[in-house]
């Protein structure tokens, strides 16, 4: 199997899709009846209408996106201040070598993400965890 991608409910879709795309510094890729797609990385994040999803997230720790990228401390400088970021968490390292990173927002509904060290990045640290 292979994941390729995620869908975000949204009681205003326009908004969220607004936010992402300062997020991701593009466009989405494609918008059709109030659905918006961004392509990110090798997956789509889709954000959508749904009559049944009203205001912020009740249970934002649930699901949590993960964004990577080789500067967790600058792209969370940067995202921090869009209009509706929420920090949850500011950047910190789980290894005792604080050699990779992870930090967590949420987005104006309230779901969270986190921006982290590359995966390679992540897998070595935790490799020198259990060493």
């Amino acid at each position: 199997m292979n994941f390729i991608s995620i869908l975000l409910f949204s009681e205003n879709p326009e908004k969220l899709s607004d936010f992402y795309s300062k997020v991701f510094q593009k466009d989405p890729d494609w918008s059709e009846s109030g659905y918006y797609g961004f392509m990110v990385g090798q997956s789509v994040i889709t954000i959508g209408p749904h009559d049944k999803v009203k205001g912020k997230s009740k249970n934002p720790e649930r699901i949590m996106l993960n964004f990577e990228t080789e500067d967790v401390k600058g792209e969370f400088e940067r995202v921090k201040d869009i209009e509706g970021a929420e920090v949850i968490a500011e950047p910190y390292s789980p290894d005792e070598e604080e050699k990779t990173f992870i930090s967590t927002l949420a987005d104006p509904d309230g779901n969270f993400f986190q921006i982290t060290s590359t995966w390679e990045e992540m897998s070595e640290g935790m490799e020198n965890l259990s060493n």
